[in-house]
């Protein structure tokens, strides 16, 4: 829904805001700076404030909060003020929270619902609990919090004012959920040494802290490919500016994911893997090629 227009001191604060969001994103991650670029202005300030309450919530749970001085309970009280404040600015327009007001100010916009926002927090109060082993159906409700959600906002970003049948809604929402959850299972694989060494955590169902074999590898980059060709597929239903940026990321991370394809399991236990600046001004250059402006039946 459309806000209503802001007075000068309102303005102010809230462009402030987002300028605050879109520093906290090319703080933390070029990859993604990469990709937003490829968005038109208006697209870009709003995927900016989703991730950048995102990388908040992370920073929370994994590490800088307890650098800090901050124990479990205390970075649980942390978290739980957080989504308060983000639920009640979405309610009232206001934070004084930059990056919250940020994100509010998305959602209030393009109807960014507070199911999608309980359930990304609640994902992330796992991490402040974790467990030796994840079942099947714990794995699917983190991975839905904390990845599938935030593509679904991401979609709700997307499409402001711009119209697609139910029926392309339903497809849309299902491509944004498997392209979430990729890059989310990718990311857990590339973190697989971190999380396991220093956090004492693992989410792959079958494994524990810092046991992976060859064969549960085999399987999870066969269920990423699964989640990546799935959400390429309606990628001509999105419009072009998103387009092109969500092409980018799917790229980058389809080449992060060939190159955890090639090493085996027992690497993955004491390396990050990355893609090269080199790759990635590859990657861009070819994305940069136009896609297909054509609808997909």
């Amino acid at each position: 829904m459309k806000e209503p227009q802001y007075s000068t001191h309102l303005g102010q604060y809230s462009r402030t805001a987002e300028r605050a969001s879109s520093r906290v994103i090319r703080e933390y991650s070029t990859s993604f700076g990469l990709a937003t670029r490829l968005l038109p202005a208006s697209a870009r300030a709003g995927i900016c404030n989703v991730y950048a309450l995102v990388r908040i919530a992370d920073e929370i749970v994994d590490g800088t909060a307890e650098e800090a001085g901050l124990d479990g309970t205390l970075r649980r009280e942390v978290l739980d003020a957080l989504e308060t404040e983000t639920l009640s600015a979405l309610e009232c327009g206001f934070s004084s929270n930059l990056v919250v007001h940020s994100f509010a100010l998305t959602g209030r916009e393009t109807g960014i619902e507070d199911a999608l926002v309980r359930a990304f927090f609640r994902s992330m109060r796992h991490d402040l609990d974790p467990v030796v082993s994840l079942s099947e159906e714990q794995y699917k409700t983190y991975v839905h919090g904390s990845a599938e959600a935030v593509g679904l906002m991401c979609l709700r970003v997307f499409l402001q004012d711009h119209e697609v049948t139910e029926g392309e809604l339903v497809r849309l929402e299902a491509g944004a959920s498997r392209l979430g959850a990729a890059f989310q299972k990718i990311n857990f694989l590339r973190d697989f040494a971190e999380d396991s060494q220093r956090l004492g955590r693992t989410y792959f169902p079958g494994t524990a802290p810092g046991e992976l074999n060859d064969h549960r590898k085999s399987e999870i980059i066969a269920d990423i490919d699964a989640d990546l060709a799935e959400a390429r597929r309606v990628l001509p239903l999105l419009p072009p500016g998103p387009r092109r940026a969500t092409a980018l990321a799917a790229a980058l991370f389809t080449e992060l994911n060939e190159r955890l394809r090639r090493l085996d399991a027992e690497a993955l236990r004491h390396c990050r893997v990355s893609v090269p600046n080199r790759v990635k001004a590859r990657i861009l250059a070819e994305t940069l090629i136009p896609l297909t402006s054509g609808r997909v039946s």
